[in-house]
């Protein structure tokens, strides 16, 4: 095994170096899982700590609500002073007189306590004060609001409690709100400390359900406001009033006019007033209710299923964590909050939704990945599947190419091709030891294996096993397979893989069983990819020149004219071939640019020559694809007219065969250019399949025999023929004739005899510089004569 490099002799397990891989996607999988649970736990903290997704969470708790909606006890009444009674009795405030008839009137309906959700912290006449401190005093059950405001300046908190006159003879409570966003009451306090004095708040009060200074409970707004017993205090005052509303319950008087403000958003609900917040904060105390965790505590809880989720080796159990999760922000909620227990969802829910939604579009881009690395129809895995492997250092990699696969395939139902497919890696796993095989397309079979599997002897043994033929349904099928494979670990796979194919092609195409891949190729490869790349950065820096033949006129022997052939002169590669070059540039649609230089260098270098009253022919080769764009005749024009160079003294040279495969724009062009009175040469003349009718119909005015027919003449009959046939052709048809490759003067004497036009080849001159071209023109000198 001479032909390995060093560095791969150490051994690989015979099993196949990929195989150190089948851990790798369990790996890529819990890295996905740990990814997900960070993110889908940094959104859910982040919308938690920051209450970003309040609304959000109010509508949820809004549809709970409604789904769990019931009627509050009964034991609340509230006495409304409504628009009615604002219209009948005046507006607001009212005097306090009002208000002790009220307290009056509900002390005798047997009302069981009187709350005022109104401020007394002012004074208005003795007389009104009075009124109302006697009302309060008969009553001995009424309990006065004490307002909480802010200072608008310094923040500071700060309270307006009732007078001291009304306090001697009524209790004090606290009707302070907790805001959230959009002005939503969700929560209440069980008392206030007012700068050092304690008041219970009105609704912990009303429920009896007292609890310590600030601390608060959450409102249960399945209680519904809307159906908390009303009654008008313009009822309560009026004749007709009827005690049994009132009698035994705990009465609450305030605004329930939006006019008079002490608005409030409750959620579910809409726009209210104070009062009803405070009447439904009790009731919810009053149903053992107002427990809340907050979120902190049920993300954990979510972040935990949610990892058991993203974990778990076993599916079910990571199922059910899925299911319990899911189950913990839909259908605990209403349970929970049923019994007396809230808390904020929406974190929890982005958490275990983010997640299992994270993880189900892995999971799917995953599966359709493996779905994309499997082969439809034998269910192996494909090449692009093998890319994504990664071999053990020093592995070889091989192929397999089934030359004749597509023929065979073409012939075989799905089902039989499975079979066939399956025979052959039967084959190919058996040589190279078990190793797993990936199937590329159009019979491509490539594994990865150790060294010393993979020598000549093993090869050669490989190969052996395709010697008899494969059977499918019982039919035999000859398979013609040749290998390839590269030990050169330092590339990537995917390129070591296309080396082995080359080198499996290359097998093929010399006649031989298996073939390793030579790197040194590498640099040609390389050079070759990029070559257009640099050609067009060629031109700019002057690396592409144009070199001139010189032609002759053979009966006076002088130089009438040259050929303008384009040449690379590569600072590194050297000489570059123009068949290499200008071959590539004709194939991607690259020639626009080469063409344009080379035309522009000879037409100004003929224009020089005429300057110097020398008359000077100049041709260029024209490639076929440029026949059929719009864009030749006009360059071609604009160059002449810059130069200065009468159009005769252009001719323009088009290949035999790519005047007559060309399209009818082709002639239509070939047509204008020599309607500018530019001379057209079909070059390479006898090498292609030209008749009479195509040769009239060509717009030519010179035909250049190719240098196959001329360089025998002097020798060969039949092309000495075939020479002086198309010499009498071509004039009788009104055309001139140029023989190319002409390097004897034996040639250039019978080219004379013949009665031919004009000469080119080494025997007159080799391409050369322009410089050199014109010190020839000018001293007469002829090679040809020496």
């Amino acid at each position: 095994m001479k032909w390995f490099p060093a560095r791969i002799a150490a051994s690989a397990p015979a099993s196949g170096p990929a195989s150190a891989t089948g851990a790798a996607p369990e790996r890529a999988r819990r890295i996905s899982a740990r990814n997900i649970l960070m993110w889908a736990t940094i959104a859910a903290m982040v919308i938690g700590a920051l209450g970003l997704a309040q609304p959000l969470e109010d509508a949820l708790a809004a549809l709970r609500n409604k789904a769990r909606l019931q009627s509050p006890s009964g034991q609340i009444v509230v006495v409304g002073v409504d628009d009615r009674s604002l219209e009948e009795l005046g507006s607001w405030p009212w005097p306090r007189q009002r208000h002790a008839e009220i307290v009056d009137r509900l002390k005798a309906a047997g009302a069981k306590r009187i709350f005022f959700d109104v401020s007394f912290a002012t004074t208005t006449t003795k007389a009104a004060d009075d009124a109302l401190a006697a009302a309060l005093k008969r009553a001995g059950n009424v309990e006065l609001a004490a307002m909480q405001a802010r200072d608008p300046t310094t923040g500071e908190r700060r309270f307006k409690l009732p007078r001291p006159e009304f306090r001697a003879h009524a209790g004090t409570v606290s009707v302070a709100a907790n805001y959230g966003s959009a002005f939503a009451v969700r929560t209440m306090t069980y008392a206030t400390d007012m700068s050092g004095e304690i008041a219970p708040s009105m609704s912990a009060l009303l429920a009896n359900h007292p609890g310590p200074p600030d601390e608060t409970f959450a409102i249960d707004y399945a209680i519904s406001p809307m159906r908390v017993p009303h009654v008008s205090a313009l009822d309560v005052l009026g004749r007709n009033f009827d005690a049994s509303t009132v009698r035994g319950r705990d009465v609450v008087i305030g605004a329930t006019s939006t006019e008079m403000g002490d608005v409030y958003y409750l959620p579910g609900f809409g726009q209210m007033n104070g009062v009803f917040v405070n009447v439904v904060a009790a009731e919810t105390l009053m149903a053992g209710r107002g427990g809340h965790l907050g979120w902190l505590i049920p993300a954990i809880m979510a972040m935990l299923l949610s990892a058991l989720h993203l974990f778990a080796r076993n599916r079910w159990l990571g199922r059910a964590a899925l299911a319990a999760g899911i189950f913990g922000v839909t259908l605990l909620p209403l349970i929970a909050e049923q019994r007396g227990v809230a808390y904020d969802v929406f974190p929890s829910l982005v958490l275990v939704a983010g997640s299992a939604i994270a993880w189900a579009w892995s999971n799917f881009r995953r599966s359709y990945k493996v779905r994309g690395d499997i082969n439809a129809v034998s269910g192996l895995p494909n090449l692009n599947a093998l890319r994504g492997e990664t071999p053990v250092p020093g592995a070889v990699v091989a192929a397999a190419r089934v030359r004749n696969f597509a023929e065979i395939s073409s012939a075989l139902p799905p089902q039989d091709e499975r079979a066939l497919v399956e025979q052959i890696v039967g084959r190919l796993a058996l040589g190279a030891r078990g190793a797993r095989i990936f199937q590329g397309d159009e019979g491509v079979f490539v594994w990865t294996t150790a060294p010393e599997v993979a020598g000549p002897d093993q090869l050669d043994a490989l190969h052996a096993l395709f010697r008899s033929p494969a059977l499918v349904d019982g039919r035999p099928i000859d398979l013609s397979v040749t290998l390839g494979i590269d030990a050169d670990d330092s590339r990537s796979l995917a390129n070591r893989i296309g080396a082995t194919l080359v080198a499996a092609d290359e097998a093929a195409g010399e006649g031989l069983r298996w073939k390793a891949y030579d790197p040194a190729k590498l640099a040609d490869a390389e050079w070759k990819l990029s070559l257009l790349g640099r050609l067009d950065a060629a031109i700019d820096t002057g690396e592409i020149w144009v070199a001139y033949q010189p032609q002759i006129d053979i009966a006076s022997g002088r130089i009438t004219g040259a050929e303008a052939l384009v040449r690379w002169s590569h600072p590194e590669k050297g000489e570059v071939s123009p068949m290499e070059f200008v071959l590539a540039a004709e194939q991607h649609n690259r020639i626009d640019k080469l063409t344009a230089f080379v035309l522009g260098d000879a037409i100004k270098a003929a224009a020089a020559f005429h300057a110097r009253g020398i008359v000077f022919d100049v041709a260029v080769n024209i490639s076929a694809r440029l026949l059929e764009k719009p864009g030749l005749v006009p360059l071609v024009r604009d160059l002449l007219a810059d130069s200065g160079l009468p159009t005769e003294r252009l001719t323009l040279e088009v290949t035999e065969s790519a005047a007559l495969t060309s399209g009818r724009q082709s002639i239509r062009t070939l047509e204008e250019i020599g309607s500018l009175g530019i001379n057209v040469s079909i070059d390479d003349y006898g090498t292609g399949f030209s008749t009479l009718e195509y040769f009239k119909k060509i717009p030519a005015t010179e035909v250049k025999i190719d240098k196959s027919f001329v360089a025998s003449i002097d020798r060969n009959a039949s092309d000495r023929l075939m020479v002086r046939s198309t010499i009498e052709l071509a004039h009788s048809l009104g055309r001139s004739v140029v023989a190319e490759g002409v390097e004897t003067s034996e040639i250039l004497a019978e080219l004379a005899t013949l009665g031919c036009d004009k000469a080119q080849g080494y025997l007159i001159g080799r391409p050369m510089k322009l410089i050199n071209l014109s010190r020839m023109v000018a001293e007469g000198k002829h090679a040809w004569a020496a």
